[in-house]
């Protein structure tokens, strides 16, 4: 968290925890008590800054934390976070560091199978807990039905890996339209899990639910699921349920007097219709604010008024039209997370909340605060 909050940049993701708690409850409360509760903090926690999210879901008592790549895993590691950490999309060559910060590898595929079995069994180890990932119509990572046979053969009488779940992901749980083909999913996941253990002769944690799946789909709960973009405020179906976790703001560095007929910024793009009074924002797209919100397209929130951005955005510095409003140099100016939403912007730039949230750069300053 350290490195977090000592930068001086003005530039600052607010992440507000009571917002992520709140969010959290909202999913536990559509599940069993036995159901376990695993929580995505891969893409730096999309966007929030992985290592204090960690932390605080660890002290709430979430089961498990998962990332996609074994390098964010270690960074939690280092960070202090202790929880099971599941690594979604683990690379043969980083199975070594995997092992060595005690991540629990997904499987996905047979040479990640018996890659992680070569590196445990060289290191003499015994029931080391594994996640198998089967596909059932998300085409995208897993085992296809047809080859379970093989993979029950490989894993049988090999001491060294334990599996400690099976999972699959829905591709569809969000849109009723495509409610035959989740629960044609489930069946299948269902059935797979099942020949599974019968084969393997011990019991294993099931998960197949994302966010969108548990509001829709509790019934398919089974051992554990997966919380995502839920936590993060980000709904489809009910919206109005969870509550914004993200304030990204920044503070005006300058205002200046440009009379009509001028232009603001490169290519000459903001042409001024009338006398204006200028800001400069010390934030750009490599900060996360994409180039397409310039020109009039975007805008951020000064004294409670929405004003938009003039010219084009650049790399480290965005100018924006102050005229209808008293600023002055130091007033904060809010990207998003009030007035203006992630998902406005994703409406915008015709994209996914995802995209805009995870975009906010790790240079850009992460602050905690309690709701």
């Amino acid at each position: 968290m350290n490195q977090l909050t000592e930068k001086t940049n003005e530039t600052v993701l607010e992440v507000d925890l009571g917002a992520i708690l709140h969010n959290l409850n909202y999913f536990r409360s559509f599940l069993k008590p036995e159901t376990k509760m695993l929580c995505m903090i891969k893409a730096f926690g999309y966007g929030t800054g992985s290592y204090g999210l960690g932390r605080f879901l660890q002290q709430q008592g979430v089961d498990y934390l998962a990332v996609a790549n074994v390098d964010e895993g270690v960074e939690l590691r280092e960070a202090g976070i202790t929880s099971p950490i599941i690594v979604m999309n683990p690379t043969p060559n980083a199975l070594p560091l995997l092992f060595e910060n005690n991540l629990e590898p997904g499987i996905y595929s047979f040479d990640i199978l018996r890659r992680t079995l070569a590196e445990a069994e060289k290191r003499g180890l015994t029931d080391y807990p594994v996640h198998v990932k089967l596909n059932t119509g998300m085409q995208r990572m897993g085992f296809n039905p047809d080859e379970l046979p093989m993979l029950l053969e490989t894993l049988k009488n090999r001491k060294s890996l334990l599996v400690s779940s099976v999972f699959s992901h829905l591709a569809g749980s969000d849109s009723p339209e495509f409610d035959d083909y989740t629960r044609g999913q489930i069946a299948a996941f269902t059935e797979a899990a099942a020949t599974m253990e019968a084969a393997l002769g011990y019991r294993f944690m099931r998960h197949i639910l994302n966010s969108s799946g548990i509001e829709r789909f509790p019934e398919a709960q089974f051992d554990m699921v997966r919380l995502g973009i839920g936590l993060y405020g980000i709904s489809p179906l009910h919206p109005e349920a969870l509550q914004p976790v993200a304030r990204f703001k920044t503070k005006i560095l300058q205002i200046r007097e440009v009379p009509a007929a001028e232009t603001v910024g490169y290519s000459r793009r903001g042409v001024l219709t009338r006398n204006s009074r200028i800001g400069c924002l010390p934030v750009g797209y490599a900060d996360g604010l994409n180039r397409h919100l310039g020109n009039r397209k975007g805008a951020a929130i000064v004294n409670g008024k929405k004003c938009p951005f003039i010219g084009n955005i650049c790399m480290d510095l965005t100018m924006l039209d102050l005229t209808d409003v008293e600023a002055r140099p130091g007033d904060e100016a809010e990207i998003f997370g009030g007035e203006i939403t992630i998902s406005d912007i994703a409406e915008t730039l015709q994209t996914i909340p995802y995209e805009v949230l995870t975009s906010v750069s790790a240079r850009v300053r992460r602050v905690y605060v309690n709701g």
